[in-house]
C-alpha cells in the first residue's frame, strides 16, 4: 500500500513512476507491432474549405476563451486528480498558454478586428507579466514553459508590425530576459526539468527531461533566426543532454532518471511517440547530423500509422495511465512539432504527409471548436486549441 500511494503521488505530479509500471503495452503482439512499423503512410487529402472551416472555428473559440486581462487560461475547473501547482506554477500555467494561444493567433490571423484586438491584448499581457515568471518553489519549475513558449511567441510578435523599432526592440529585450530564466534553471545535467525530487538546490537538481530540452532548442533556433542569439554554454549542454537520452532507433528517454530503464514501455517508441518529432526536430535544427530526412519520414510514419497509442490517452485524467505509459498531454504537443518537422523535409516530401496530420486533428475537434487532451485546470482548451491550430498551419499546402 506504502508502494503504491508512492507511486500515485509521482504519476499525479505529471512523470511516469519508477515504482508503478502500467505496462499495457506489453499485450501488443509483437508481430504486429512490427507490421505497423513497416508500413508507410499514404497521402490523404483534405478539402481546403473543411480545413480552413477547422481553424476559423478554432480560431473563434480562442478569442471567445481569452480573459479580460488578455491573458489565457486560469486555476479554475479544479478536480480532484489536479497535478500539485502553487501560486507561481499557475503563473508559469498561464504564461505558457498565453504565449501559445497569441503565437497561433498570428499565425492565422485573418484580419478581423476581433483577432487584432485579441492578439493585441494577449501582447499586453505578456509584456506586462512574462518577466515576472518563476520557479513556484524548489520542487516545481513548471515555469521553464513559459520561457520557452515566450521565446517563441515574441518572436512570432517581432514579425507582426515590423515597422515599430521601439517595440521590436522591448522584444529582443524580453527575449534575452528568458534566456537568462533558462540559464537560471538549468539543470545541473544540463537541460532543463520541470520537477526536483532530488534536492531543491538554487541550481535545480532536476532530471534533464528530453522533450523539455527539445522545445527550449527549437525556441532558440527560432530566436536565432531573428538574429538573438541564445547563451551558447546552455545550448550546447541542452544538446548533449538530449543525444544522452536518444535510443538507437530514435526515441528517447522521458527524463535521464530512467537512463538505467530503456526498455520500460515509456521509453519505447510506442512510449516516445510524442516526444520523437521533438526531440529529433531540435537536435536537426542544432546540426546533429544522424537526424538525416530518412530519419524524420520514418518518425512521421510511425506517428501516422501508429496513432492510436497517442489516441488511447488523449483526455485520460491521469498522467501516463495509457498504454506504453502515454500521457494524454503528449497528444497535440507530438503532432504541433511534427508538423514543425515539415519544414525540415523538402516541399514535396512535406506535402505528402499534410494530409494526413490535417486529419489526425480535424476529426478531434469538439464540437465548440476547441481542441484538448488532457485536463488540466483551465489551461487545457487554449493550449490545446493552440497548438491544433499551429499544426494545421502548417498542414496547409505551401
Amino acid at each position: 500500500m506504502a508502494v503504491a500511494a508512492l507511486g500515485w503521488c509521482v504519476i499525479a505530479r505529471g512523470e511516469p513512476s519508477a515504482t508503478v509500471e502500467v505496462g499495457l503495452a506489453e499485450a501488443a503482439p509483437a508481430d504486429a507491432v512490427a507490421a505497423a512499423v513497416q508500413r508507410k503512410s499514404r497521402p490523404v487529402d483534405v478539402p481546403v474549405e473543411e480545413l480552413n472551416a477547422a481553424i476559423a472555428r478554432g480560431r473563434a473559440f480562442l478569442v471567445g476563451a481569452q480573459n479580460a486581462d488578455g491573458s489565457f487560461g486560469s486555476a479554475g475547473r479544479t478536480k480532484d486528480l489536479n497535478i500539485m501547482a502553487g501560486v507561481g506554477s499557475h503563473l508559469g500555467f498561464r504564461a505558457a498558454t498565453t504565449a501559445l494561444a497569441v503565437q497561433a493567433l498570428i499565425e492565422e490571423d485573418d484580419g478581423s478586428p476581433g483577432v487584432a484586438a485579441a492578439i493585441d491584448r494577449g501582447e499586453r499581457w505578456l509584456f506586462e507579466w512574462l518577466p515576472d515568471v518563476r520557479r513556484d518553489d524548489p520542487t516545481m519549475i513548471y515555469n521553464v514553459w513559459a520561457h520557452a513558449y515566450g521565446i517563441q511567441a515574441l518572436v512570432a510578435m517581432h514579425g507582426r508590425k515590423p515597422d515599430d523599432a521601439a517595440r521590436r526592440q522591448q522584444i529582443v529585450e524580453l527575449i534575452h530576459g528568458q534566456f537568462a530564466r533558462l540559464v537560471k534553471y538549468e539543470s545541473a545535467q544540463g537541460g532543463w526539468g520541470y520537477y526536483d525530487f532530488n534536492v531543491g538546490s538554487q541550481r535545480p537538481a532536476s532530471s534533464s527531461t528530453s522533450f523539455v530540452n527539445a522545445v527550449v532548442l527549437i525556441a532558440f533556433d527560432d530566436a536565432k533566426r531573428i538574429g538573438v542569439e541564445p547563451p551558447e554554454k546552455v545550448t550546447q549542454r541542452a544538446i548533449e543532454a538530449t543525444e544522452e537520452q536518444m535510443l538507437p532507433d530514435f526515441s528517447y528517454l522521458y527524463g535521464s532518471y530512467l537512463r538505467w530503464q530503456p526498455r520500460r514501455a515509456v521509453n519505447r517508441p510506442g512510449g516516445s511517440l510524442g516526444r520523437s518529432q521533438a526531440c529529433n526536430l531540435a537536435l536537426r535544427l542544432w546540426g546533429d547530423e544522424r537526424i538525416t530526412d530518412e530519419v524524420l519520414e520514418e518518425w512521421l510514419d510511425r506517428l501516422i500509422v501508429r496513432n492510436g497509442w497517442l489516441e488511447l490517452g488523449r483526455k485520460r485524467p491521469i498522467p501516463h495511465e495509457s498504454f506504453f505509459q502515454v500521457a494524454g498531454y503528449f497528444y497535440f504537443y507530438g503532432h504541433y512539432y511534427a508538423a514543425r518537422v515539415l519544414d525540415a523535409l523538402p516541399p514535396q516530401v512535406a506535402d505528402g504527409y499534410r494530409g494526413n496530420l490535417a486529419r489526425i486533428i480535424l476529426d478531434v475537434q469538439d464540437a465548440d471548436g476547441s481542441w484538448w487532451d488532457y485536463p488540466l485546470y483551465d489551461y487545457h482548451q487554449p493550449y490545446g486549441t493552440a497548438y491544433a491550430l499551429m499544426t494545421l498551419h502548417r498542414c496547409r499546402r505551401r
